[in-house]
């Protein structure tokens, strides 16, 4: 089980968008064994579908940029030590810019937030 021998041996699944989920009528609740499940658990259910998706997604592009980056050649079966080695820094890199870009973006909506929060409270005070 190389990165490069599972990400060949991954069986390719059509892939949905969060507005074709949306339009479903009813979710079976894992919770309760069946039935229309409560908003909230439909929301918790659509939050981690999206997180499973996003870190598939995550995974699959990680494994493409290290495979062209760090795999020179196919002819034998397992990695030698150099593309183990360049596979291990890049996936590292990779997974720390990811976490970075993730933190930038979290403060930036929350700024956002408290300026919005802001607008709000001045628009209020002139009403």
């Amino acid at each position: 089980g190389t990165l490069a021998s599972t990400a060949a041996h991954r069986p390719q699944t059509p892939r949905t968008h969060a507005r074709d989920r949306a339009a479903t009528p009813t979710t079976m609740s894992w919770f309760r064994g069946g039935g229309a499940a409560a908003p909230q658990e439909k929301s918790q259910m659509q939050a981690a579908v999206l997180e499973m998706e996003m870190m598939t997604d995550l995974f699959n592009k990680m494994s493409a940029v290290c495979k062209a980056k760090c795999i020179t050649s196919t002819r034998e079966a397992e990695l030698n030590v150099g593309e183990m080695s360049c596979i291990d820094r890049c996936v590292g890199k990779y997974l720390e810019a990811h976490q970075k870009v993730g933190e930038v973006l979290k403060k930036v909506e929350e700024d956002v937030k408290k300026q919005q929060e802001a607008q709000a409270t001045i628009a209020q005070s002139l009403s």
